[in-house]
């Protein structure tokens, strides 16, 4: 047994490096705080009706902090029935449909609200505060902002995984065998890389025939492999000949083997700074897809869409934030994943200084 310091595994030395990089940090703190919102979904909701759609016509394009009075009464038993039973499970799938109507009978911006029937205003009484006001159809703008955090990183999350399993498998086999196999995959990546990502995913929808949550996100990861493929095509073209690969070929591995099981492996690093930045990517192509009303469809509260919805209104006072709020929200989501790639890649590569 030797004296000395415990020997330690190149991971730990990244994750060393990485946390020495304090805009790495805040990003992935960041990420991890919208990912909790996006986990806990409707149940931190202060509206956690589906889609968080439950509006009033009376309070529409109202500004945040916006304090409001409503008289709730239940709904009768003919109305609640055939509805299925309310548990935790699909509240945080699918929200809350209410069991119960609500009027709006004072606030604080006066002479908004008209004065309440009789009916009305005998109900039981709540108070609500808007946060950060309402849209133009009278809906929590916080609740679908955050709501919004649950599609953006799913749509992130899918492409990621579509675009690193089919560019990491395009680019191993192009990269291992060579020859004619490489300059057919290398044809077919120079075809998708030369077609706009938003094209490409117009005509992926034109081809499902249809547009919505799921299209986006399949469209959205069939539009990046080609970065992939094209980082693992060149970095196994430099390791094929190695003589790690030459002892596997001599002892006789299979070739699935060789390429998944010692190829791809080495390829950690650059694999994962290269997701990170697709993760990004993803993200602002579906909003601009849902702004230009090709991807996430109404009611489903997207960031893109939200921000479509109130560009509608600019030239108001709502337009402001009802614009500025979803809009600012993709771009710090973005920052963030754009500051953890930048520390993923400093802290894989030695030479590069950590920044403080």
């Amino acid at each position: 047994m030797t004296g000395g310091a415990p020997a330690r595994s190149p991971g730990y030395y990244v994750r060393q490096r990485l946390w020495q990089n304090r805009p790495a940090v805040a990003g992935l703190v960041f990420i991890a705080l919208c990912a909790l919102v996006a986990l806990l979904g409707y149940w931190v909701l202060p509206d956690n009706s589906p889609d968080a759609n439950h509006g009033f016509v009376q309070l529409q394009k109202q500004e945040p902090g916006l304090a409001v009075v409503f008289g709730r009464q239940p709904l009768p038993d003919s109305a609640l029935a055939g509805r299925p039973a309310d548990n935790p499970l699909t509240t945080w799938l699918h929200g809350r449909l209410p069991d119960y109507t609500e009027t709006p009978l004072t606030s604080s911006v006066p002479g908004l609200l008209a004065p309440p029937a009789a009916a009305a205003a005998a109900a039981t009484r709540y108070s609500r505060t808007y946060w950060l006001g309402t849209d133009q159809a009278g809906r929590d703008t916080l609740s679908r902002l955050l709501l919004g955090t649950r599609i953006s990183l799913g749509i992130g999350l899918v492409a990621v995984l579509i675009s690193v399993l089919l560019g990491m498998s395009v680019g191993a086999v192009a990269g291992y065998f060579g020859g004619w196999i490489d300059s057919v995959l290398l044809g077919l990546m120079t075809v998708v890389w030369s077609i706009p990502g938003i094209m490409l995913v117009i005509a992926i929808s034109l081809a499902l025939d249809s547009k919505g949550v799921w299209v986006s996100f399949v469209a959205v990861g069939l539009t990046m492999w080609v970065d992939v493929a094209r980082v693992v095509r060149g970095q196994v073209l430099g390791l094929r000949s190695a003589t790690f690969i030459e002892a596997g070929r001599v002892l006789g591995l299979p070739t699935p083997r060789l390429i998944f099981g010692h190829l791809l492996p080495n390829l950690r690093g650059p694999l994962i700074v290269l997701a990170t930045s697709n993760f990004a990517a993803a993200i602002l192509l579906e909003a601009g897809l849902s702004f230009l009303g090709l991807g996430v469809q109404p009611p489903a509260p997207s960031w893109g869409l939200m921000v479509k919805e109130g560009y509608d209104l600019l030239g108001t006072r709502a337009g402001l934030w009802l614009t500025g709020l979803p809009g600012l929200a993709i771009s710090l989501l973005v920052l963030s994943f754009n500051l953890l790639g930048n520390g993923l890649r400093d802290a894989y590569d030695p030479k590069t200084p950590v920044a403080g």
